[in-house]
C-alpha cells in the first residue's frame, strides 16, 4: 500500500514537472521573463523532473531507500518550489530556501551511496 502511494506521488510529480515546464514556456512566459527568472524556472523544472523520476525508481526498491526517497522529495519541494515561487512573485528572499533543497538533494544521493545494498 505504501509502495503504491509513493509511486503515485512520484508519478504526480513527474506530471507536474511536465505541466510546469509547458506552462512556463507558454502561459507564464511573459511573467517569468519580466522577473528575469527564465533560467531559474528552467532549472527548477529540470531538477524537479530528474528527481521525480528518481523517486519513481526508488519507490520500486522497497524500504531500504525510504530515507533517500523523502530527502529527494523535500529537495523538490524546497529547491524547485522556491525557484518556481521566486520566478512568479519576484520575492528574492526565497533564494535563501533554495540551497536547503540542494542540501536535501545531496543528502538523498549520499544516502544511496553509503546505505547498505538491499535490492
Amino acid at each position: 500500500m505504501l509502495l503504491m502511494l509513493l509511486l503515485r506521488i512520484a508519478a504526480a510529480l513527474c506530471f507536474l514537472a511536465v505541466a510546469l515546464g509547458a506552462f512556463g514556456a507558454h502561459a507564464l512566459r511573459s511573467t517569468i521573463e519580466s522577473h528575469g527568472m527564465a533560467d531559474a524556472w528552467n532549472k527548477a523544472v529540470l531538477y524537479h523532473f530528474m528527481h521525480a523520476i528518481a523517486l519513481f525508481v526508488l519507490a520500486l526498491y522497497g524500504s531500504a531507500n525510504r530515507g533517500a526517497w523523502w530527502l529527494l522529495f523535500a529537495g523538490i519541494f524546497l529547491f524547485s518550489g522556491s525557484l518556481y515561487t521566486m520566478a512568479l512573485t519576484s520575492l528574492r528572499w526565497l533564494g535563501a530556501i533554495t540551497p536547503l533543497g540542494g542540501l536535501c538533494f545531496l543528502a538523498g544521493w549520499a544516502w544511496l551511496v553509503i546505505s547498505p545494498s538491499k535490492l
